[in-house]
């Protein structure tokens, strides 16, 4: 599953290059990885839904 972010640096939707499921401060989910364009770390906020297609792909 390929997962896409916003790039501020670069200002664009980059594919996040080896996501991995973090949990944040208020419980909720999100990809984080880097951007192949700038290096720099992004995230995205997944649904439920989003975070259990990322971890069965992970397997």
């Amino acid at each position: 599953m390929k997962v896409e972010a916003f790039d501020v640096k670069a200002r664009k939707k980059v594919v996040i290059e080896n996501p991995e499921i973090v949990t944040l401060k208020n419980g909720r989910l999100a990809a984080r990885g880097k951007s192949p364009l700038t290096g720099i770390t992004v995230y995205k906020i997944l649904s439920k839904k989003e975070a259990e297609e990322l971890q069965k792909k992970k397997k």
